[in-house]
């Protein structure tokens, strides 16, 4: 049950934050984080006035069913209408419900994408190429900003491993639900005989760290340079260009090589390590909060899988919600990725307002 006290405090919270955006004092940050108040309670403000007069219009019918002098055609009218302002404002409440849930503030932000290879040898890399080119194309069509940060490239093709910054608007809010193993089924360009084999990668999103979140004290870094491996031509293996940084307290490293630059390598290592650690923190702080980077893709073996791209039968089934879809090119062309990450954030939510609705009662 919607609280009208609650929802008469979110209203005047608006009209608050609208007096002091046309009184010109705000500037600077304040300005900022005022215009970000109004954008995210605006639409809320919307939904609740919508809720109310459905509710209005609703007691308004019941008075002339209710009335015995009401004219039998004026009734009728009435009768007919009643199922259908009923309906139009339980889905209102549905929705209001949705949007009152607390966000989780990473939601928002950018975030860290790695896909590694599982089993299946040279194809897993070459699979952990596609699924790039997936979400590349998928952030591209978003509007967002794709940066590798590491790639380690396959024997055959494709890649060992790809780490990249994904910037925009809500990136960790869509892209969350990518976090698991992926298993794909096809015919390997190495398969001579035909035969269909399987292979898996793994994903992982994290949120990119806020400077605030945690602060890296250079003692506890070491940094560690060599020279870059891999396709590159002249400039690779010409200068200890990649920087390795272990941060000592934790044991955790991580590695860049991507840039022919030193200083660049430096600077996108320091982003990572920043974004690893402070969801380690998080994750101390929010035991339930499954982006666990070990939760979230477990070993890379096909058996825990979250999602199946079956190639001979252009289908991909997402394992968590039931659902497959019969367009697997759409999906890997990131065209129709939006339709199954639609479908993931729809059930989340969905999820999120039975656990709602269960703690009210």
């Amino acid at each position: 049950m919607l609280d009208n006290d609650c929802l008469d405090k979110i209203i005047e919270r608006l009209k608050a934050i609208e007096d002091e955006l046309c009184s010109g004092m705000a500037s600077g940050d304040s300005l900022i984080q005022l215009s970000r108040d109004y954008a995210e309670l605006s639409p809320i403000v919307e939904m609740i006035n919508c809720v109310r007069e459905y509710e209005a219009n609703l007691n308004d019918l019941q008075e002339v069913l209710d009335d015995p002098s009401t004219d039998q055609e004026v009734l009728e009218l009435a009768e007919e209408e009643l199922p259908n302002l009923t309906k139009k404002l339980f889905a209102s409440r549905q929705e209001l419900a949705v949007m009152l849930i607390p966000k989780d503030e990473a939601d928002e932000g950018n975030a860290i994408l790695e896909i590694r290879a599982g089993t299946g040898g040279s194809e897993a890399s070459l699979f952990v190429g596609d699924l790039f080119r997936m979400y590349s194309r998928y952030a591209q069509l978003q509007g967002w900003k794709v940066e590798i940060i590491s790639d380690l490239p396959g024997e055959i093709g494709g890649n060992k491993e790809i780490i990249a910054e994904v910037s925009g608007r809500r990136v960790f809010h869509k892209l969350k639900f990518e976090s698991g193993v992926h298993r794909v089924q096809r015919v390997p360009l190495t398969e001579a005989s035909g035969r269909i084999h399987t292979s898996a990668a793994t994903v992982a999103v994290l949120p990119e760290a806020k400077d605030t979140e945690i602060e890296l004290n250079q003692s506890d870094l070491r940094f560690d340079t060599y020279r870059a491996s891999g396709a590159g031509g002249q400039h690779v293996n010409k200068t200890d260009s990649a920087v390795r940084i272990t941060h000592l307290p934790t044991g955790m490293a991580v590695a860049v090589q991507q840039e022919r630059s030193q200083h660049s390598n430096k600077e996108k290592a320091l982003k990572l390590l920043h974004a690893k650690l402070c969801e380690m923190e998080r994750e101390k702080l929010q035991s339930d909060r499954a982006t666990d980077r070990k939760s979230q893709v477990g070993s890379g073996d096909r058996s825990e899988r979250i999602r199946t791209y079956n190639f001979p039968q252009g289908r991909v089934t997402d394992h968590r919600i039931n659902l497959t879809w019969y367009k697997l090119n759409q999906i890997m062309l990131g065209e129709g990725l939006f339709e199954v990450i639609d479908a993931l954030d729809l059930d989340h939510q969905a999820k999120l307002l039975a656990a709602k609705a269960s703690g009210d009662r």
